[in-house]
């Protein structure tokens, strides 16, 4: 027969604190998880006068359309091409239609030798047992180093264009590394744990994808993709403070440079080989193997390393500005 328990005894019992939750008497989030109060909003009345005054003068001189002439002539031109425009994009495409073979016929570009020679030679000039990453790496390597590129163009691009200043403001605060903590705190005990269970498994399963690419289903799209998306949880769990221990804008840089640098450098031989007619002294190895298709590894890993970093970049630029 149980013993019976005190009131003190009893509230220190874990179905007393279940049952206080499930019947809402009790939060236990409150007083457990860092919250910063918002501090009231109080608006200069001179400044409010001020912001009003501006708006009225800008609508009656901008946006008045019937007593601005250059708004009605401008609105006038702008339905004229806008027609022409539409009037010439259809003729365009109509032209272009008019001069696609019809169905069925024999020089249509999906009945050409280009396909039948990835399908039926693709393993014996590639090694690579996944048709798709001996076209994507090998045949169409080029193309596959212009996509690389792009990527590394556009987080430039985003760098420039979201990139907070590194000088301190007037509050003598830099960028909103300050503000980090208040509006993502770092106390979420449930998403922390979540995440020191799903990361690793999901790093290891974009090498894993990455490495075996020319393998089967994967590649080093897909797998960066994926190491990628397991950096940003990492970095929502944890935030910068720890993320920055061994991902930082510099490591980005250097890996990307390396990847590329090694990618084009690898392409770079073998178009020369190719287009000379030399025997490539990197073997392909035997299909089916790790340690085969001869540079396609190698590729797929630059193209791994170049996404993930992407991927990171673009979510740390859209969300803080920066590293």
């Amino acid at each position: 027969m149980s013993r019976k328990l005190s009131k003190d005894q009893y509230e220190k019992t874990f179905s007393y604190r279940l049952k206080q939750w499930a019947d809402g008497s009790k939060d236990p989030y409150v007083g457990q998880v860092e919250m910063k109060p918002q501090k009231d909003y109080k608006e200069d009345i001179k400044q409010k006068e001020k912001r009003k005054e501006e708006k009225d003068r800008l609508f009656a001189s901008v946006y008045d359309v019937e007593h601005n002439a250059e708004m009605r002539i401008f609105r006038k031109i702008y339905h004229v091409f806008s027609v022409l425009f539409c009037i010439f994009l259809v003729l365009t495409l109509l032209t272009a239609v008019s001069y696609l073979p019809t169905i069925g016929h024999p020089e249509n570009p999906a009945n050409n030798e280009v396909a039948a020679r990835y399908i039926e030679s693709g393993l014996q000039e590639t090694g690579a047992v996944n048709i798709v990453t001996g076209m994507i790496l090998d045949y169409r390597a080029f193309d596959t180093l212009g996509e690389s590129h792009v990527l590394f163009i556009a987080t430039c691009t985003v760098l420039i264009l979201l990139r907070i200043d590194g000088k301190k403001g007037k509050n003598g605060i830099q960028g909103t590394a300050g503000n980090d903590r208040v509006h993502e705190p770092k106390s979420d005990v449930i998403l922390q744990t979540v995440a020191k269970i799903l990361v690793p498994p999901i790093i290891i399963f974009g090498i894993y994808v990455i490495l075996g690419g020319h393998l089967g289903p994967g590649g080093g799209f897909s797998g960066g993709a994926i190491i990628g998306a397991g950096l940003i949880l990492y970095l929502n769990a944890f935030g910068f403070e720890k993320t920055e221990r061994f991902f930082r804008a510099s490591t980005y840089k250097k890996l990307s440079f390396t990847a590329l640098a090694c990618y084009s450098l690898s392409k770079c031989y073998s178009f020369y080989t190719g287009a000379n007619h030399i025997e490539s002294v990197i073997p392909l190895g035997t299909p089916g193997a790790i340690l085969s298709s001869g540079l396609i590894l190698v590729l797929n890993i630059c193209v791994g390393l170049v996404v993930a970093g992407t991927m990171y970049t673009f979510y740390v630029m859209f969300r803080k500005g920066g590293y």
